[in-house]
């Protein structure tokens, strides 16, 4: 038995465990896991420091550095997030269906853990924080593995959120973390062991997950978000939310990565759009039309995402046109009209095939602590079991829980009993 083996062997008997764990304990060790990662704090910036070093010298992208940065700023978001996740009801045991079959024969569904949980994802310490600490939440083991530039900085993230949950009553064995690409591989086969593997990364790079693994993978994959400004739009609103959209944190999956404009509204709002994007620093790209009408340099491809200070702009005729570019081109992650027009509002987030669909507002709303579910593991492209951003309630299954008194399936099958089949209100 490899070593990966007697690791996801122990991930298995800890999730037995963690499905019965009371509130109260998991509770106490989200707590004791915010109190350590700040007491350890010195430690982790210094193994972050480490990583941010390597990273220059192997001349890492910035928006990828600023992803891997790990300061103070991110350390009391994540312990921020992990509170608001001990306030959260609690995601296990929750009954959502109750149907008296016959009498005395009573039909439940109630919620339970998935058991255990195997992460990918990319160089973003703050990310491994908010994955662990939902799993544990949910009554989850994990598995977690993050980008190669954070291993440091991951190392000590996991040693201090694994210990400070045992000291506070969860089992050994709960979180484990992958370091090299062969512990992926090998992961892959653990089908006995994993119940689900969450990657987050391209769709060339989901894809190869799905392709690899007989496991049930739930697909985070590109965010190609888009935004499209209306002809009955305010203008002053679609240059305020476009410029958040793209610039708030450029290197993120729901940042929008392209700008389309009613031909209408283009009077109203081009000029003003393109001098706001410019003066924060974006870099325009524009369709063949907006390429010669701003001197810019034209698309290459519509399906990218630019993770930087980039964006792409396209003039489209009317709404439809755009819901037929995003549908074509986007990655189904989360796309944003700007319009005051409430049956055009309607007709958009009906049509577009999107995980979140926004009007008037940010695509950087959409997020697992900003929709109040704690954090997220990952924004789902996926339209089975979740969608769009994963939080606690998507981190469960459910099963069947049928209480009788001696019944017995001939009494139907012989017609000597009927079900009734009563649907009964959950509260």
């Amino acid at each position: 038995m490899s070593d990966l083996s007697i690791q996801a062997s122990e991930a298995k008997k800890a999730s037995r465990r963690l499905a019965i764990i009371d509130t109260d304990t998991k509770n106490a060790a989200l707590a004791n896991i915010a109190k350590r990662l700040m007491d350890n704090s010195d430690a982790i910036f210094e193994a972050n420091d480490k990583d941010i070093a390597e990273a220059e010298a192997g001349n890492l992208e910035t928006p990828l550095l600023k992803r891997l940065k790990f300061r103070e700023a991110k350390l009391s978001d994540v312990c921020d997030g992990i509170r608001s996740l001990i306030d959260l009801e609690e995601p296990v045991g929750k009954m959502s269906l109750h149907t008296t079959l016959d009498d005395g024969l009573e039909l439940y569904r109630v919620t339970c853990p998935i058991g255990v949980v195997g992460v990918i994802f990319e160089s973003r310490p703050d990310a491994l924080v908010q994955i662990a600490t939902l799993c544990l939440k949910s009554g989850n083991a994990v598995f977690l593995k993050g980008g190669r530039e954070a291993n440091n900085t991951n190392k000590i993230l996991a040693e201090i959120i694994s210990s400070a949950g045992i000291e506070a009553g969860l089992p050994e064995g709960w979180l484990h973390l992958l370091t090299s690409r062969e512990d992926v591989a090998n992961m892959l086969s653990l089908n006995e062991y994993i119940d689900l593997i969450i990657p987050r990364g391209s769709n060339d790079f989901v894809k190869y997950i799905m392709s690899n693994t007989s496991i049930a993978v739930l697909g985070h994959a590109d965010g190609v978000c888009h935004t499209y400004i209306d002809r009955d739009c305010d203008p002053d609103i679609a240059v305020k939310v476009a410029v958040d959209a793209k610039t708030q944190y450029v290197s993120v999956c729901n940042a929008t990565e392209t700008f389309l404009i009613d031909r209408a509204a283009v009077p109203a709002v081009l000029d003003r759009l393109v001098a706001a994007l410019k003066d924060a620093g974006v870099e325009l790209y524009g369709s063949e039309e907006v390429s010669k009408l701003l001197g810019i340099p034209e698309v290459s491809e519509w399906h990218h995402e630019y993770l930087d200070y980039k964006a792409s702009v396209k003039i489209v005729e009317d709404v439809n046109e755009a819901i037929d570019h995003i549908n074509r081109y986007g990655s189904g992650h989360t796309d944003a009209i700007i319009t005051e027009n409430e049956q055009t509002a309607d007709l958009f987030m009906s049509a577009v095939d999107s995980g979140s669909v926004l009007v008037n507002c940010s695509t950087r709303f959409a997020d697992g602590f900003r929709y109040g579910f704690g954090a997220e593991v990952g924004i789902s492209t996926s339209k089975i079991h979740a969608r769009g951003p994963v939080g606690l309630e998507c981190m469960v299954s459910y099963k069947y829980k049928l209480i009788g008194h001696g019944d017995i399936v001939d009494d139907y099958a012989t017609k000597r009993k009927t079900f009734k089949h009563i649907r009964r209100d959950v509260k």
